[in-house]
């Protein structure tokens, strides 16, 4: 018995010489992101995950440090641990919009994709960080194959939840999952038949865009917030978003900002990219417009005290 004790000592003082020890020593619990006391600021930006010169490129224009930086993750994508450790160093969560193109979500919820559920979730729990996952983003929207007239709600919710489940079973206990529809501005289904419950979503997201020079917060999210906060009081962001090249752009992020701290919202996520593709798809993006950079940076500083 002495003899073993002795050992252990001696295996400790070279663990700690050579700085080996903390490894040993139980993990620090995996936590989710915590309900924030102020409204988070998020990006996207197109060149992510494999790059983060981009969101330098917007932290550097904007005088903004975001809190949240978005990746869209295709289906049997593996998770970007890389990506996620470089936004955990510059003091942000990564927020994974994972997305089931290519596959059925009945096949989902029946197990059919659990090896790659599986290999995502040990890797996220590998991480050891908060990690914010959205599954299926803007299900009440037409324009995805999981969503409305493409996908009846009810299989919908059994792959949320089975997803949720493998992840929990995995131990990703970092995990903050978030539930993330479409304003209803731009869509019409039923929000509450897509919703998991309670017990399987830790936020609430909302999606939409100024894209007219008529829209106001109200118009664009109000509708939507109201009806979420019939069915949940998760903390809610607006988990995508941005102002179109409109007449009126300075005033409304004013607007976006003023209503995201008068709704009291966890946050807001800036999709600084740009699209060609109609009114729906404009040019959203900050740093090529310095008018519309000046009225981001002060409406942070104003409202989100950043």
């Amino acid at each position: 018995m002495r003899r073993v004790t002795i050992a252990a000592i001696v295996v400790a003082v070279l663990l700690a010489a050579t700085g080996c020890l903390t490894p040993l020593t139980s993990q620090q619990p995996l936590t989710p992101v915590p309900a924030p006391a102020n409204p988070l600021v998020g990006v996207y930006e197109p060149g992510a995950p494999g790059s983060w010169s981009q969101i330098a490129e917007f932290t550097d224009a904007t005088g903004v440090k975001p809190t949240i930086v978005v990746y869209y993750s295709p289906w049997n994508e593996p998770f970007s641990t890389s990506f996620a450790q470089t936004a955990w160093d510059h003091d942000a969560y990564v927020l994974v919009q994972l997305e089931p193109k290519g596959v059925t979500l009945a096949s989902i919820a029946a197990g059919g994709s659990d090896a790659y559920l599986r290999s995502f979730a040990d890797a996220v729990v590998a991480f050891g960080h908060p990690v914010i996952l959205s599954f299926g983003h803007e299900m009440n929207g037409t324009w995805y194959s999981w969503g409305y007239g493409h996908t009846a709600p009810a299989t919908f919710v059994a792959a949320w939840r089975h997803v949720v489940r493998v992840f929990r079973a995995a131990g990703a206990a970092n995990v903050t999952w978030l539930w993330t529809v479409n304003s209803i501005q731009g869509a019409s289904s039923s929000l509450s038949q897509w919703w998991p419950g309670a017990a399987w979503v830790n936020w609430t997201g909302i999606a939409g865009y100024f894209y007219l020079a008529t829209d106001t917060f109200g118009s664009v999210f109000g509708s939507t917030i109201a009806d979420i906060r019939t069915f949940s009081s998760a903390p809610l962001l607006i988990a995508e978003t941005a102002v179109g090249t409109t007449t009126d752009r300075e005033s409304q992020i004013d607007a976006l900002f003023a209503g995201v701290r008068a709704e009291r919202l966890a946050g807001v996520v800036w999709f600084d990219a740009a699209q060609h593709a109609g009114l729906y798809h404009q040019d959203w993006r900050l740093e090529d417009d310095p008018y519309a950079l000046a009225a981001f940076t002060a409406a942070v500083a104003t409202y989100l005290g950043r």
